[in-house]
């Protein structure tokens, strides 16, 4: 039988010692690596071609994103599973985005983990339950047009409908229209709730 190989990126030495003994107790499973930066994960990777890479999304000197973006784009056939604590989507769907086609949280239990390095070595997708909640919790950053990141930005300033519209040179119209539009876009029931989210993820820098 052949084992499903797997490298393990993840800058903490106490998490890849733990994953190695999980995997090294399944028949199936054989880990053939490890990296603890994002550039070390890209050469083990391109070097040891493994099946499945278990994806930490921070790390040093190179993101997890990053990573594995430049993976998938180099060896399409090796799955990235992301592994991840963060408690925003944001970073998970970007991870998502670059080619990564499981999810799995590390509070989740060992067999969530196992399931998933199996699913996606099958060519399938796994997001596990507790990665599916946070998703739909939590949904990821919209896409913003540059007109309304001004108006956005303006919200968190506290400026109102009047003073945005003589600040952009537009009118009271157009301004309610894009405020409109944020709050569709932002899941935000009213402007503080909008301002909240615009902060919570970065939209602005203020």
């Amino acid at each position: 039988m052949n084992k499903i190989s797997i490298l393990i990126a993840d800058d903490h030495k106490i998490v890849r010692m733990g994953l190695k003994s999980l995997f090294a107790a399944e028949k199936d499973l054989a880990v053939v690596g490890e990296a603890d930066d994002g550039g070390l994960t890209v050469s083990q990777a391109l070097k040891l071609k493994p099946d499945v890479i278990i994806m930490d999304l921070m790390m040093p000197k190179k993101d997890g994103i990053a990573a594995t973006a430049e993976i998938c784009a180099k060896l399409p056939g090796t799955r990235i599973v992301v592994l991840t604590s963060y408690s925003t989507s944001d970073n998970i769907a970007a991870a998502l985005s670059a080619g990564a086609t499981g999810a799995v949280m590390k509070s989740a239990d060992d067999s969530i983990l196992l399931t998933a390095v199996r699913t996606v070595a099958a060519g399938k997708k796994f997001i596990s339950p507790e990665v599916k909640g946070l998703l739909a919790f939590d949904p990821p950053a919209p896409t913003l047009s540059p007109r309304q990141q001004e108006v956005l930005f303006s919200l968190v300033k506290g400026f109102n409908n009047t003073e945005i519209a003589d600040q952009l040179g537009i009118s009271r119209t157009v301004v309610k229209e894009h405020v409109e539009t944020l709050l569709v876009k932002l899941g935000a029931a009213n402007r503080t709730e909008a301002v909240g989210i615009a902060l919570r993820k970065n939209l602005v820098k203020v």
